[in-house]
């Protein structure tokens, strides 16, 4: 078992708990019709993208998918920013103009969140060969679902990476499920990463429910891109502990699957090595509490500030004039 750091392992409870509460804050605006939007539960996934964006520097590019709430909250988006955005208010990241699927903040290194399956993978390469031509020394890592794997993009994406040795992490979140296809239903091979070697880069898959499995590997990643040895795909196993958007049916899903996701339930896993580490239940609770706060007064700001002027639609869209 890989050894980390108390610091390191608060910074990661800190960040999975704000990616948990963010998405519990949010089903409860839903259900209380408060909010109405789309949104893509994070539900099971929350160390999996905390541990991930723990791994990075603050500078590092981030390419995420719709359900990206993980990795655009742990990564450092302003929360007021990041609700107002999911609100389609002014105060958001796209000034309204994106949502929950579109939210891109590049100040915190959140390039783009794209609304197409397997999309990011090329949009990363293209990021890390401007790191790599700039030479600024960021990496890119680029968070994508079991079902994208099987999109051309991806064999794409991994062939030029790995050609190019270009400073990018491929982290492929198998949560089992490809929208409400079962992993079974739609891939023979026994994993995605072992497609790795087939490309000649490193692949890894590691229990995405373990800090001690997720961090390190997804670390060693990045540090190996800094070096400039190139790309690696690292494949984390999870579960989706909801249906595929909320409000969806999620009955598809057979009863073992369901006991057997409640029982690696990455919550109460990461908790009790936060007590084993001597952290102790009034400090956990603590930083649950401060989270909380925190996410209640961004929602605040965000449900009173106003909505995009109309004029808006014709800005930050291209133009030509040739």
């Amino acid at each position: 078992m890989s050894q980390i750091d108390r610091d390191k392992l608060l910074d990661i409870y800190t960040r999975t708990m704000k990616v948990n509460r963010t998405d519990e804050k949010f089903r409860e605006l839903l259900m209380g019709g408060k909010v109405a939007v789309m949104y893509y539960c994070v539900r099971g996934q929350e160390l999996v993208s905390a541990a991930a964006m723990a791994a990075l520097e603050k500078d590092d590019y981030v390419v995420c998918t719709y359900r990206g709430q993980g990795e655009q909250t742990a990564k450092g988006i302003p929360m007021e920013k990041w609700w107002g955005e999911c609100l389609g208010k002014a105060t958001g990241t796209c000034k309204g103009k994106g949502g929950t699927m579109h939210i891109t903040d590049p100040e915190t290194g959140i390039m783009v969140t794209t609304g197409v399956v397997g999309s990011g993978l090329p949009i990363a390469n293209g990021l890390a060969m401007a790191s790599q031509n700039n030479g600024d020394g960021r990496v890119t890592l680029v968070s994508f679902g079991d079902g994208a794997a099987n999109i051309g993009g991806f064999h794409e994406a991994m062939n030029m990476a790995q050609l190019y040795k270009l400073p990018v992490i491929f982290l492929c979140q198998n949560n089992r499920y490809g929208e409400h296809t079962a992993y079974a239903d739609h891939t023979d091979s026994p994993n995605i990463a072992s497609r790795a070697a087939g490309y000649g880069m490193p692949g890894v898959t590691v229990d995405g429910n373990d800090v001690h499995q997720i961090y390190p590997a997804v670390k060693e990643a990045v540090d190996r891109a800094r070096r400039g040895e190139g790309p690696t795909l690292v494949e984390a196993m999870c579960y989706r502990m909801m249906g595929h958007f909320f409000g969806s049916d999620f009955s598809y899903m057979p009863p073992e699957h369901i006991a057997e996701m409640k029982a690696e339930d990455p919550l109460p896993k990461l908790r009790k090595v936060m007590l084993e580490h001597q952290f102790t239940e009034e400090e956990l609770d603590a930083i649950v509490a401060d989270i909380d706060a925190q996410i209640n007064a961004a929602v605040e700001h965000a449900l009173a500030a106003p909505l995009p002027d109309t004029d808006e639609i014709y800005k930050d869209v291209l133009e030509e004039t040739a």
